[in-house]
């Protein structure tokens, strides 16, 4: 029977408890309550069960983190996870989420698309999976976190002979340290199939919102109502990628507006395409600091929403201001480096 080691630290509700008791019915669990608990948890498939309280937290996950950190940077390497959340109320469960996936991420933890399953007061959340369900509520979160820890145990990472590497930004090489940051990680890459996609101003409009029937009837069409560069170059290439790099500037501790603009024009293609198979890594750089924020909003929307596939260490992050100052991180050459190895590694037969 294939084991799983159940994070549930915290006070935890009779209904959260019976959630998980029937997503877990038919594996061996080892279940971790407290930071005293806290066993070896590399090579291992790992839940983290999670509810949260009014204020959205739950102090001793991340204690949890902190013991975890203390042992290196290491201590979840070769290790695979999901996270079932819960709120007492409509807010923090992505939040969080966001936050447990670039913790565990940055000590090797590996996600699957579509990590997450959450359960917001009242279960609205649910409200348009009821219309593909055709359930109650309640049924449907039990169906969907059963079918998280199915994947959670069958999933198996599948490398390829030569895979096509798409880098997208939206910057300027003169004065980009971002972009200079990824020449350095280019320089170590052999002959790799790589393809640069700049993103112009006003090149991209952003996603209108479209009613769900308009934006399936051109998905249908390989197209989108707006057309232009999305739709010529910029969602093909998406499509044919095995891995997408996104190269991105910290903006006010935000991805920049025309990357954005990309990602929410994607759902066209989402709806045609499944990402599971597609790997993702971003290269950050900041003025000052919060690249953690970027880091997290990229996986929110690309690996939690969208359903890419994320690597353990999936983000490179640095702090430069002036044009250029990035050459001058101590040990950035070695980051690079160590960055280029790891994506090869994650994708490359």
């Amino acid at each position: 029977m294939e084991t799983i080691y159940l994070i549930m630290p915290g006070k935890i509700s009779n209904s959260f408890a019976d959630i998980i008791k029937i997503a877990t019915e038919n594996y061996q669990l080892v279940i971790i309550k407290t930071v005293e608990d806290l066993p070896d948890l590399k090579n291992k498939k790992i839940i983290f069960a999670i509810e949260l309280d009014k204020c959205g937290f739950n102090i001793p996950l991340f204690e949890m983190f902190l013991k975890l950190r203390k042992r290196g940077n290491d201590s979840l390497s070769g290790s695979r996870a999901v996270i079932i959340i819960q709120s007492p109320n409509e807010l923090f469960t992505k939040n969080t989420a966001q936050r447990i996936v670039f913790l565990a991420n940055q000590m090797g933890c590996r996600f699957s698309g579509h990590p997450v399953v959450e359960a917001t007061y009242n279960f609205s959340n649910f409200l348009t999976w009821r219309k593909a369900f055709n359930l109650p509520f309640v049924e449907i979160y039990k169906k969907q976190s059963k079918k998280l820890v199915k994947k959670l145990t069958e999933e198996n990472l599948k490398l390829i002979n030569r895979p096509k590497i798409l880098v997208l930004h939206s910057s300027l090489f003169k004065t980009s340290n971002t972009l200079m940051l990824w020449r350095m990680v280019k320089e170590n890459f052999g002959r790799e199939d790589i393809k640069e996609l700049h993103v112009e101003n006003g090149t991209v409009v952003d996603c209108g919102g479209c009613s769900y029937k308009t934006c399936i009837h051109y998905s249908e069409e390989k197209s989108c109502f707006y057309g232009g560069i999305m739709v010529k170059e910029i969602l093909p290439a998406i499509e044919e990628a095995d891995c997408i790099i996104w190269v991105c500037p910290n903006y006010n501790d935000a991805i920049s507006a025309k990357l954005m603009a990309v990602i929410n024009r994607m759902t066209v293609l989402y709806k045609r395409v499944k990402f599971w198979n597609k790997t993702m890594f971003s290269i950050i750089v900041s003025g000052n600091s919060g690249s953690d924020c970027v880091a997290e909003q990229l996986l929110g929307a690309l690996n939690i929403n969208k359903g890419f596939r994320l690597p353990p260490y999936f983000t490179l992050m640095a702090t430069a201001n002036d044009p250029g100052s990035i050459k001058n991180v101590q040990g950035i050459d070695k980051k690079a480096k160590e960055f280029a190895e790891n994506i090869k590694r994650e994708i490359k037969k």
